[in-house]
Parts: structure tokens; C-alpha cells; sequence
């Protein structure tokens, strides 16, 4: 009786954040569309090393290349960002980056589990990034022209 003003908390049931959309699916996630093909276009993702995909950027602009486009969806935004802004330190005022975010349909195939249902697709979506990194000065290079 003396804690009548103490708000009691209600206890729910914590939801299990399931990604099936029913159990007698299976989810099978299909591969985003890519924007464009290049040589100086680099997916962003998670798994490949970080280093390797920094290497590999350096690379391009110092072999000449103008610009690269690097792409980064859902939890490689981060990392994608992170990429960039290291090229633009280790380039020092020579390169500078164009940033453009999105959003990404995605579709995922719906496998039934039992004959007697029929095959489904659901759609989501995903956050997504595209930064260009092109050169503004080449190292070097006489700018007194």
C-alpha cells in the first residue's frame, strides 16, 4: 500500500526478431544489381580486408586513374566512408570526394519447406552510398603552368 504511486512495470514478451516471414519458408537472399562495371568501380563490403580494398584504391589513382567510384551498402556504409576519407588523407589536398546516398531494393526468394505451398519473393530495402573520389592536382606535377 505505500507504493501506490510507483508506476509498476508491465512485463511483455520480448518478440524474437525472426527473419522468416513464416516457418514454412526459407529466406534465400539474392545478390544486389550492380550500378556500373569498371575498372574504377569498387564494391564496398564487409568481409574483404580493409587494408587489401585501401591498396587497391591507391593503386588506381596512382597509375593514373581520375577518378573511382566506390559503393557501399547497408553495414559497409561505414566502412565505405572510412575508405574514402583515408584516400583523401594519404593523397593530401590532390583528391577530393563527391558522396551521394540512396536506398537499395533488395530481393529475397522465398523457398517453401513443404510441397504444397508455392515459391514467393518479398522485397526490402537498404541504406546505400556512392562516393566518388577523383583527382583534383596530380603529385608532382608542375602547377605553374
Amino acid at each position: 500500500m505505500a507504493d501506490e504511486n510507483i508506476p509498476q512495470k508491465k512485463e511483455e514478451p520480448k518478440k524474437k526478431n525472426n527473419k522468416r516471414p513464416n516457418k514454412n519458408y526459407a529466406v534465400k537472399k539474392r545478390l544486389p544489381i550492380r550500378p556500373v562495371e569498371g575498372d574504377n568501380v569498387i564494391f564496398i563490403t564487409k568481409k574483404t580486408n580493409f587494408k587489401a580494398q585501401l591498396d587497391k584504391c591507391c593503386d588506381l589513382l596512382t597509375k593514373g586513374e581520375k577518378e573511382i567510384i566506390l559503393h557501399g551498402l547497408g553495414a559497409a556504409i561505414q566502412r565505405c566512408c572510412n575508405l574514402a576519407l583515408q584516400l583523401e588523407i594519404l593523397f593530401s589536398g590532390t583528391c577530393q570526394i563527391e558522396v551521394n546516398t540512396g536506398t537499395v531494393d533488395l530481393v529475397d526468394d522465398l523457398e517453401p519447406l513443404t510441397d504444397d505451398l508455392d515459391f514467393g519473393a518479398q522485397v526490402r530495402h537498404s541504406s546505400s552510398i556512392h562516393i566518388r573520389v577523383f583527382r583534383t592536382a596530380m603529385l608532382g606535377a608542375n602547377q605553374n603552368l
